[in-house]
């Protein structure tokens, strides 16, 4: 991965009056291969096939696999539910911490839809172009904690009762670090922590029971020379610094109607940190036309032009119907601009 180190990469194109283009895309791939999401979600074969006609079509800069913030509570048992046409979800259900100690030996790289996440990251590793860089998702500690406990309970025991809600970030980010180890072995170079659900948290509860568990993911593969990035969806203002305080290389933010400023967030971190962003994948990239795709994609890089760690991205993953022509503006503009 040194020779695709993110920040000296994203630096190496603005030296160049250039952007690296990385709209987080997986979903329409598998519309563009006529299957569906939970067969490509499970069946890695046709997981692959969709991930290779993006990159053919669109010659995306980085390339992820489907967005799916179910898998590690999934191979701790969570009841999932697995819909035709969308990602995989857990809903509710009870649970009692006393189960972690009969999790603690479950060994999550014999997990079906763990290895099939792993097989995908191979076939990505030999079967892609060498430019592309592989990223990688893994959920975060926070909202995996919520997953198994439910949203609200979780939220409640940031103060009501945080040493039993310590315990189980603690767990589940062992499993989580063993789930990136996996994918990195399988040959992705960049990871991305995935963390929707910490946006509801205040700054302090965040750095406590977020950023801190995800400083020991980090701690572990950091030696391995794989990029890592945070993935907070929601308005994050109030969250850049202590997302910058888990020694992340960048920071995937979502869109400006979110109340996301990316020229203000790059004002607030350190140039080393890369930030990742913006484009709205549904107001924008779904319902837009090309022309105004295009128009975004300038203001936003023309707001962001004095700043060398910046990436053009989308707020989050793009919809399965997004149409191919916007998805070609996005693209196409981000690459013809110059700084």
């Amino acid at each position: 991965m040194t020779e695709k180190n993110i920040s000296l990469l994203t630096n190496e194109y603005y030296k160049k009056g250039k952007r690296l283009v990385a709209p987080l895309i997986g979903f329409p791939g598998v519309e563009m291969i006529d299957s569906n999401i939970k067969l490509a979600q499970q069946n890695y074969g046709e997981h692959f096939r969709a991930i290779k006609k993006i990159v053919s079509e669109f010659e995306p800069d980085i390339i992820f696999p489907l967005m799916d913030l179910s898998i590690e509570a999934n191979a701790l048992g969570r009841y999932t539910i697995f819909p035709r046409e969308d990602s995989a979800t857990v809903p509710k259900g009870h649970f009692d911490l006393s189960e972690i100690e009969k999790l603690k030996d479950i060994n999550i790289s014999f997990d079906s839809r763990v290895m099939a996440y792993v097989e995908t990251m191979k076939l990505m590793s030999v079967g892609l172009p060498e430019n592309v860089i592989r990223g990688a998702y893994i959920t975060g500690p926070y909202s995996v904690a919520a997953l198994i406990i439910g949203a609200d309970e979780a939220a409640m025991a940031t103060a009501l009762d945080a040493k039993r809600l310590h315990y189980l970030c603690s767990f589940v980010t062992e499993k989580i670090r063993e789930y990136a180890t996996l994918l990195i072995s399988a040959g992705a170079e960049l990871i991305c922590v995935l963390e929707p659900t910490a946006v509801m948290l205040g700054p302090s509860q965040f750095k406590d029971f977020s950023a801190f568990y995800v400083n020991r993911i980090i701690e572990s593969i950091k030696f391995s020379g794989v990029g890592t990035v945070y993935h907070t969806c929601g308005n994050t203002m109030h969250l850049i610094e202590g997302m910058v305080e888990s020694k992340i290389d960048a920071l995937s933010l979502d869109s400006s109607d979110m109340g996301v400023d990316i020229p203000e967030v790059l004002k607030r971190v350190p140039q080393n940190i890369v930030v990742m962003g913006n484009i709205n994948p549904s107001t924008t990239m779904l319902r837009q036309s090309p022309e105004t795709v295009e128009k975004e994609v300038k203001k936003l890089l023309e707001q962001t032009k004095p700043y060398p760690n910046f990436i053009l991205s989308t707020g989050c993953d793009l919809p399965q119907e997004t149409p191919a022509e916007n998805i070609k503006a996005f693209i196409k503009t981000g690459r013809n601009y110059r700084i």
